[in-house]
């Protein structure tokens, strides 16, 4: 049985896409993707695109997306050799769907502060 022709059903518990989407919405993977969907960049870049995200957190982030096939991390040789962190084509087709979401979410914000603010 090839890859291709496996249904993937996020709400059962083994479905390997459930992983996938955990590390995708996750707090700091939602926010990494976004950071990384107009263009590649290196470590401190993320960083500070990302506020508030840890050295920590982003390493663990950028290192299950990599290992989930959606970035990409490119070293080069130069000197000094540095680093750089890239969408694969499904992390970028995902990528899409996160910048979506995040415009929906400012579409929606205005009713979201008069909710809070009890208006």
């Amino acid at each position: 049985m090839s890859q291709e022709s496996v249904p993937f059903d996020v709400f059962t518990a083994m479905c390997p896409s459930r992983e996938v989407l955990e590390h995708v919405t996750s707090r700091w993977g939602v926010l990494t993707l976004a950071a990384l969907s107009s263009e590649p960049a290196r470590f401190g870049e993320l960083r500070r695109r990302v506020d508030g995200i840890s050295e920590k957190m982003l390493s663990q982030t950028l290192k299950a997306l990599e290992g989930d096939g959606l970035v990409d991390r490119r070293v080069h040789s130069t000197l000094p050799p540095h680093v750089e962190y890239v969408l694969t084509p499904a992390g970028q087709q995902v990528a899409e769907a996160v910048q979506a979401l995040i415009v929906s979410l400012y579409g929606v914000m205005p009713d979201v502060m008069r909710v809070r603010d009890g208006v």
